[in-house]
């Protein structure tokens, strides 16, 4: 957990405007959450560089996909999306777990096509809601915290 407050302070201190930090941010949650496996820092960096995005932000926001966090992320994401297009999840019940070699690969990937669809829209989904509420919360605490941490003004004597 270290880690985690450890990125909350670099946020905190990064200089730019409070608007443009939480947006680069959310856009990096949206990026976590993205279907693509294995582009999640490279679409980052290659959308700060077009974006004027600070690099920091967005590659915090997007590393919250990382080996700890994306079997809930994609999972909570692909259900979202069984929701969304009334899809059963229960074809992952039909996978042969016993078979082995080029038989238990056919039998994953009959048990996995039908939720390819619920995966990419139910992760684009739930990443532009978590991209949304990222981007409210990070402003609202950079405002504040600046708000704070600006000096008085001159002492009217």
């Amino acid at each position: 957990m270290r880690w985690l407050r450890r990125a909350g302070q670099i946020l905190l201190h990064v200089e730019d405007s409070p608007s443009r930090v939480a947006a680069a941010f959310g856009l990096g949650v949206f990026i976590a959450f993205f279907p693509i496996l294995g582009i999640h820092t490279g679409m980052a960096l290659v959308l700060a560089v077009l974006l004027r995005l600070n690099k920091v932000a967005i590659l915090l926001g997007a590393w919250t996909n990382n080996p700890w966090t994306i079997a809930p992320m994609y999972t909570a994401g692909t259900l979202l999306g069984c929701f969304l297009l009334g899809v059963s999840p229960a074809s992952l019940g039909e996978i042969d777990w016993g078979l082995s070699g080029r038989e238990f690969y056919a039998s994953l990937a009959a048990g996995l096509r039908p939720l390819l669809m619920p995966f990419v829209v139910g992760n684009l989904v739930l990443g532009a809601a978590a991209a949304a509420v990222s981007f409210l919360a990070l402003r609202f605490l950079l405002t504040r915290r600046r708000r704070t941490a600006a000096p008085a003004g001159p002492d009217p004597a």
